[in-house]
């Protein structure tokens, strides 16, 4: 059986190739980059400040407001809020044997049968992907049954502005849907060992330096 998760669903069809050597038979790591770690310091922050009023760093205390104003929408509050479902689509531990799909969602409020989710970004909003949003809604409807109604969005935290979308439970199969294609492709990948290159922007930076297109 297939694990997945969106950010490795991405590298998956972004280069097979790739996503084979690094995740698969870890035979490379993928460097951090200077934005990746900025991200990641940016999301611990954000959280801590979030859960336990820690003090922001000062040059965070920029993104304060936006967090605030999270904080006062009613309801339940779940931070770095982890996720996971078996192939049936029921939910189960994150780090269970029987995971298909995890994910974890930055930060969630559950109030009655409505829910708000909230990813941060630190990029820029002209790459703005929302099929992010509507897998942590399916796994929100499946962790959550009393949730009707999922309001979602992206908020890019460093260059101000969201990227929203709404669902209800009745659009769940048709979100499933979206990710049907990757997910056949990856299995089919798995079933006749078939990890093609695929090139594309990134292969400069690209850690497979075996691999004929790789060009750094």
């Amino acid at each position: 059986m297939i694990k997945w998760s969106f950010s490795g669903i991405k590298d998956f069809t972004n280069c097979p190739r790739q996503y084979h050597e690094v995740k698969i038979l870890q035979n490379y790591i993928k460097a951090v980059t200077e934005k990746m770690q900025y991200g990641t310091d940016v999301h611990k922050a954000l959280e801590d400040y979030a859960r336990d009023k820690t003090p922001l760093p000062l040059f965070y205390q920029k993104y304060q407001p936006a967090i605030d104003a999270l904080l006062e929408i009613p309801g339940e509050k779940y931070l770095e809020h982890k996720m996971a479902l078996t192939a049936d689509k029921v939910p189960c531990a994150f780090d269970g044997p029987d995971y298909w799909v995890r994910g974890i969602v930055d930060f969630m409020v559950i109030d009655g049968d409505s829910a708000h989710i909230i990813d941060y970004k630190t990029g820029s909003p002209r790459f703005a992907d929302t099929n992010q949003l509507k897998l942590m809604a399916l796994m929100t409807f499946a962790s959550f049954p009393q949730v009707n109604h999922i309001k979602a969005a992206l908020l890019f935290i460093t260059k101000g502005g969201f990227a929203d979308e709404a669902y209800t439970r009745d659009d769940i199969p048709k979100l499933w849907k979206v990710f049907e294609p990757s997910i056949n492709w990856l299995s089919a990948a798995f079933d006749n060992n078939a990890w093609p290159a695929r090139p594309n922007p990134f292969c400069r930076s690209c850690p497979v330096v075996t691999c004929e297109y790789h060009r750094g």
